[in-house]
């Protein structure tokens, strides 16, 4: 890749982090940005829509291109660009339209009545899913290696669900008919993969390695997030019926998995999702207006996923440079730095070579 000149032990270290071991010290995604690039960012059309922020992949691609341009890509941390069509494009692919916004992309709700809507089935000539497509294609064309395209998130289960019929509609649906809810879960399994490994055949590297949107995520095979936010919405007997077989069946079929622990409504679910025992590592997500990943008001859920034998992934940005060094220097020695991945802000060059050399002399094992 053009701007990563370490991405062989890169990818050796991720191998090792998605095993819970470490080559010698923690995966760490660390961007430093450059005071007087020598290639200067294109100046660029602003989109004339919010639709254009979506679907113009040539101005996507050329922005991406300036912020590398102005960045050097230091420990793990590695050059990949976000094609997504909003968070879980699967609605879109079964019938939902969306709502472009400056700031956001919403699917409208389709689903009124399970019956007359009829089975999900997977349709190769809809609109957003060869929009999608073509968007990954061109992307691939200009990028022309030089940097990664991100496998987008196509979303799964009950969020995919959520989406098409409404959460509210949903949890009724959860009481009244529940067993339309199980057979929509079920043919949403069976479409998981059916929409994942065309992307994944777009994006993968020649090793066949890839990697996953959002969450700087790299692996030796068929790599994704994974998650169920309207778990927050429903009981643990509810995630175990509706949820757990779902996300358990992704996880056997991928080679690697991130689940995506979203908000204090969704801890109470954390037990169960430690007996997946497919599931590789995972990342928590606190919500707003609460401290960083990093923060001591977590370890109990980080205790958990150790204690499974699960790897971390651990944001760790509130404060400054040296409120990042402590945290994570605290977080080390608590939890060592076999399956660990630290990810910090991007920063200052001087602020990233004290970090790199902090953790070569705190974090590393000779």
């Amino acid at each position: 890749m053009l701007h990563k000149e370490n991405w062989q032990e890169t990818q050796d270290r991720f191998a090792a982090w998605w095993k819970g071991d470490s080559t010698d010290r923690p995966l760490m995604r660390v961007v430093a940005r450059i005071e007087d690039p020598s290639v200067k960012p294109r100046p660029l059309d602003e989109p004339k829509d919010p639709a254009d922020i979506y679907l113009n992949v040539d101005f996507l691609v050329e922005e991406y291109r300036n912020y590398c341009s102005t960045r050097v890509f230091l420990a793990e941390s590695f050059p990949a660009v976000d094609l997504n069509l909003g968070a879980g494009s699967m609605a879109l692919y079964l019938g939902s339209e969306p709502e472009f916004r400056w700031d956001t992309l919403w699917f409208q709700e389709c689903i009124e009545d399970y019956d007359a809507w009829g089975p999900l089935q997977y349709d190769p000539e809809n609109h957003w899913w060869q929009a999608h497509l073509r968007i990954i294609r061109r992307a691939q064309e200009l990028a022309a290696g030089d940097f990664l395209i991100n496998i987008p998130d196509i979303g799964e289960g009950l969020d995919i669900l959520s989406a098409m019929r409404g959460p509210q509609n949903l949890c009724i649906d959860l009481m009244d008919n529940p067993s339309a809810v199980g057979q929509r879960v079920k043919e949403l399994d069976r479409l998981y993969f059916r929409y994942y490994d065309p992307m994944y055949e777009l994006t993968k590297d020649q090793s066949g390695g890839s990697s996953f949107t959002a969450f700087y995520i790299w692996g030796p095979g068929k790599t994704a997030k994974i998650q169920c936010d309207f778990s927050a919405l429903i009981s643990p007997g509810q995630y175990r019926e509706f949820a757990l077989p779902s996300l358990r069946l992704q996880c056997q079929q991928l080679d690697f998995s991130l689940y995506h622990l979203d908000g204090p409504d969704a801890i109470r679910h954390l037990d169960a999702l430690m007996e997946i025992e497919e599931l590789n590592a995972l990342q928590w997500t606190a919500g707003a207006g609460q401290p960083d990943g990093g923060n001591e008001r977590w370890y109990a859920i980080y205790d958990k996923v150790k204690d499974a034998g699960k790897s971390l992934w651990v944001e760790i940005h509130d404060g400054d440079l040296h409120d990042w060094i402590q945290t994570a220097d605290r977080f080390v020695k608590r939890y060592g730095v076999d399956g660990l991945y630290l990810l910090f802000p991007d920063m200052e060059a001087r602020e990233a070579e004290e970090l790199m050399l902090f953790a070569q002399r705190h974090w590393t094992r000779s």
